[in-house]
């Protein structure tokens, strides 16, 4: 838990923003490193405190989030697992930016030995929970090139903090 402005605890968490794609692509020193089609684009960001549940949930959340048609043309009804599309999985730890006067600070963000062992968990239960050849990733710790052509567009935002619906507190 961290001190906000005002001095209330509040628990950072996992985050993921989660981009319906019709392609994507990294590409790490020219060299493509990750490539899918039709599918969804996801850049992960691994705070201190993430555990494996926060794993877990935002995993789900993205295999099972409904942003695709179904078979008769209605938005909103099918997933990636429903469809077996393609998952591009890229660790992004600028999530975390906090803005000092108009430097990005990253401190939020785990140190890289942390979020590489947790983002490589994270492509692990994806893949265990997905066709394999239906997830890519980018390269963790490197310099990338994200190309997408986002369908829609359509763009969702995760914290694994939010575990609930709006309006219904959690239990204590």
């Amino acid at each position: 838990a961290v001190a906000n402005s005002l001095g209330a605890l509040f628990s950072v968490s996992m985050k993921a923003v989660i981009q319906r794609v019709t392609r994507a692509s990294v590409v790490v020193d020219g060299e493509t490193v990750g490539a899918i089609g039709k599918g969804l684009c996801v850049l992960i960001g691994i705070t201190h405190d993430d555990t494996v549940d926060d794993l877990k949930y935002i995993a789900n959340k993205i295999l099972k989030i409904r942003l695709f048609e179904d078979e008769g043309g209605s938005m909103w009804k099918k997933s990636v697992q429903d469809h077996s599309l393609e998952v591009l999985l890229v660790s992004q730890f600028t999530l975390y930016a906090k803005m000092k006067s108009n430097k990005p600070d990253f401190h939020m963000a785990a140190p890289g030995a942390v979020s590489e062992a947790m983002y490589n968990d994270m492509v692990s239960y994806i893949k265990s929970n997905h066709p394999a050849d239906k997830v890519a990733t980018g390269q963790f710790g490197a310099m990338m090139q994200v190309d997408i052509t986002n369908d829609g567009p359509v763009t969702i935002e995760l914290d694994s903090n939010n575990k609930f619906p709006v309006g219904k507190p959690k239990e204590e």
